[in-house]
């Protein structure tokens, strides 16, 4: 039930972070056009802070549970690597919130006037706010995922030995080059789905161009960073460090040279198998160790209790890179078309696809998040604790439930209030 809960209000609380990090780029770069007197980056400017705004303020208030949560649900993992994982969080506190928060305020400050170049200045000051607050989320994360930095006492406690280490270890650089794509890729359709929007409703289309261009092209080129090499780099991160996610993101249950890479297939944990697999035959192996003919070990090679829940994490992967490999067709033609003499703007069936495309990178960061820490299981620190071993003693699972209740119910209103919120401000446009 602890999970649950947890798993419940983090992934709520995600959707606004990739809106965050992946609209503050664009926020930064339309107040400084606008900051050199560009009229209509002026009102873009205007326009995206309002959005960039709601989703702060969501993702304030839905971050503030889990906070809690680490002393009432979690307060055995608190105790053992608090000294630890306390250091990457209080970090985000002071370096990465403040500073996005303070800026905030002064770019919100009598945002109906011409930016000034500190205006600019405090946009961009945003923009590595929210960037920088995922840093530290991530290397908290990846430390989970990749232990290293620490030493264990006699009491099991476990405390920070090198902070350094922590902060930049490959693992954890890379994670976060890898998030950060995709919460940019999810920023460029949601503003060119936006221009595509105004285009095919024939409103604002002097703004609707500049945001089907910009948007179009930040998001094709952060899909293919997603693919490489921050993607292909996280992977050999995992094949390196924890095989059995590996394993079961692939479903490959037996260990196997010149393993096939399944497109698609339906993971069986009872009979161990993949049914109705179509395959590419010895990928496998050449994605993860750069050799058509290298082992790849299955889930079998380990004891049933290391397993993490095959089937969500198989899903949850092919969903993402599914996912990312329609973003990779659709933003490609929509590119091709942007400069084959602007054909884009007149072609509504590509326009018309890029707005319903909108919702669709949330899915993916979402999905791609539920494979990083579903595909851990069932450890809370790889190889050290085991998430069991990690809830509060004293926390009844009927007060967890209860809570989990509430949450959920907080959080719809909370939802229908943010999706308010955001058509209201896309209906009004860029005034």
């Amino acid at each position: 039930m602890d999970r649950l809960q947890f798993g419940f209000t983090v992934m709520f609380h995600y959707l606004f972070p990739i809106g965050t990090m992946g609209l503050a780029p664009f926020v930064a770069w339309y107040t400084w056009r606008a900051s050199k007197g560009d009229e209509d980056a002026q009102r873009a400017a205007r326009f995206w802070t309002k959005l960039f705004a709601i989703n702060f303020a969501a993702g304030v208030v839905t971050g503030i549970p889990m906070e809690f949560q680490f002393g009432t649900n979690w307060a055995i993992f608190s105790e053992r690597s608090g000294s630890v994982v306390g250091q990457p969080l209080a970090m985000e506190g002071i370096f990465a919130f403040f500073l996005e928060s303070i800026f905030l305020g002064v770019l919100l400050y009598r945002r109906d006037r011409r930016p000034t170049p500190f205006k600019a200045f405090s946009a961009l000051m945003v923009a590595i706010g929210s960037w920088l607050s995922g840093y530290f989320i991530v290397v908290t994360d990846a430390w989970m995922q990749h232990p290293v930095g620490y030493a264990v006492d006699g009491r099991g406690h476990m405390t920070l030995t090198n902070i350094w280490s922590v902060l930049f270890q490959p693992f954890a650089i890379w994670q976060y080059l890898h998030v950060m794509c995709g919460a940019m890729v999810a920023g460029g359709v949601l503003v060119a789905g936006t221009g595509a929007l105004y285009l095919l409703s024939r409103r604002d289309e002097v703004l609707a161009r500049r945001f089907v261009r910009a948007g179009t092209l930040a998001g094709f080129v952060f899909t293919m960073l997603a693919m490489f090499p921050t993607g292909d780099r996280n992977g050999a991160d995992v094949t390196q460090a924890q095989p059995v996610k590996l394993a079961a993101m692939e479903g490959l249950f037996e260990s196997t040279p010149g393993a096939p890479l399944a497109i698609i297939g339906m993971p069986d944990s009872t009979t161990r198998t993949l049914i109705d697999p179509i395959y590419v035959p010895s990928m496998l192996s050449f994605l993860a160790y750069g050799n058509f003919t290298a082992n790849v070990d299955g889930l079998q090679k380990y004891a049933h209790e290391l397993w993490p829940p095959v089937e969500l994490t198989y899903y949850a992967y092919h969903i993402m890179v599914g996912l990312g490999t329609i973003f990779a067709a659709v933003l490609g033609i929509a590119v091709v078309l942007l400069f084959w003499g602007g054909r884009l703007y007149r072609a509504p069936p590509v326009l018309w696809v890029l707005m319903l495309l909108m919702p669709f990178p949330y899915i993916a960061n979402e999905a791609g998040w539920t494979v990083s820490e579903v595909g851990r299981q069932p450890w809370i620190v790889y190889g050290l604790m085991r998430t069991g071993e990690a809830v509060s003693p004293t926390v009844a699972s009927g007060e967890t439930l209860f809570t989990l209740i509430g949450f959920a119910g907080m959080y719809f209103l909370l939802g229908v209030l943010f999706l308010y919120l955001v058509l209201h401000q896309l209906d009004e446009g860029a005034t």
